[in-house]
């Protein structure tokens, strides 16, 4: 039976959200195509008409939820408190690939390496584009301080087995954040 070419496109984006959600909540190596594959609702054999192997599965997922990871939309601020707050960290499935992915990344290939450049070029962007009173120098090291600090307090807040501890991570992550945006304005 022909699949239309609709339907092929319908099963790739579904094959490649249903990897990100898997990869981000259980890690790239403790997930098999197999796996994959079943919980997109397809058969083992369809794998090869989207993806030449499980690394070119991992690039081609990467770059797709980097491209859709936008940050909604919405002003500076309000990104920074969704980002640092309890609900993201508990969602890793659902949450930040960079968060969820960034430590592993090392070990993938060029292609995957590749993707995870071109994602975190493109929310460094974003975040500069939210601080336009800057110049250009001093925007891109506010976006990239922040973004690191967010990312990486997401990352120690998951880790971290005390959850008043975990949940401080974050508060005192977006305090000093918030104060860099509230000290960028006042300028």
């Amino acid at each position: 039976m022909k699949v239309s070419r609709e339907q092929m496109a319908e099963n790739r984006r579904r094959i490649l959200e249903v990897a990100s959600r898997l990869f981000r909540d259980k890690g790239f190596d403790a997930v098999s195509v197999a796996e994959v594959m079943k919980a997109a609702g397809l058969t083992h054999g369809g794998f090869y008409g989207h993806f030449n192997s499980k690394d070119d599965l991992i690039a081609q997922t990467l770059a797709h939820v980097l491209a859709a990871d936008t940050g909604g939309g919405r002003g500076l601020r309000a990104y920074v408190d969704d980002y640092l707050s309890p609900r993201h960290r508990d969602n890793c499935a659902g949450g930040c690939p960079t968060a969820g992915l960034a430590a592993a990344i090392r070990h993938q290939t060029p292609a995957a390496r590749s993707a995870m450049t071109e994602g975190l070029r493109s929310q460094i962007d974003r975040i500069g584009k939210a601080l336009p009173e800057l110049d250009a120098a001093d925007r891109r090291r506010a976006a990239i301080g922040s973004f690191a600090a967010m990312v990486g307090a997401v990352i120690l807040a998951r880790a971290i087995d005390d959850p008043a501890f975990s949940d401080e991570v974050l508060e005192q992550t977006r305090s000093w954040v918030d104060a860099g945006i509230n000290q960028v304005s006042a300028s």
